[in-house]
C-alpha cells in the first residue's frame, strides 16, 4: 500500500512540474511575441525599420561570404576585399632597448 502512495505523489509532484514548466514556456512565448508586435508597431509608427531587420542588414553587409548559405557574398558583389588588395610584408624583428630609470622619493 505504501508503494501505491508513493507512486501515486511521485505521478502528482511530476504531473505538477509539467504543468509548471509548460506555463513557464507559454509566458515566455507570449512575452517574446507581445516584444516583437510592439517593435513592428513602434517601426511603423516612426517610419524606420525594425530593428531585427537592421541587425541582420549589418551582419550580411560585413560578413565576406554572405550571410545565408548559397548566396552571394561582399565578394561576388564586388565588395571591398578582393584579392589585389593584399600585400605579402616581410617580418623583421624590431629590438629596443628599455630604460629603467630609477627614481628616488625624497
Amino acid at each position: 500500500m505504501a508503494n501505491f502512495i508513493n507512486g501515486f505523489f511521485r505521478f502528482i509532484l511530476k504531473l505538477v512540474l509539467a504543468v509548471f514548466g509548460l506555463v513557464l514556456m507559454a509566458s515566455l512565448l507570449v512575452a517574446a511575441v507581445v516584444v516583437v508586435v510592439l517593435s513592428l508597431l513602434k517601426s511603423l509608427l516612426t517610419g524606420k525599420k525594425p530593428a531585427i531587420f537592421q541587425t541582420f542588414s549589418r551582419f550580411q553587409a560585413y560578413s565576406p561570404k554572405g550571410m545565408w548559405p548559397g548566396t552571394a557574398g561582399r565578394e561576388a558583389r564586388g565588395g571591398t576585399a578582393r584579392r589585389a588588395d593584399v600585400v605579402d610584408v616581410e617580418v623583421r624583428e624590431i629590438k629596443h632597448e628599455i630604460k629603467h630609470e630609477t627614481r628616488h622619493d625624497q
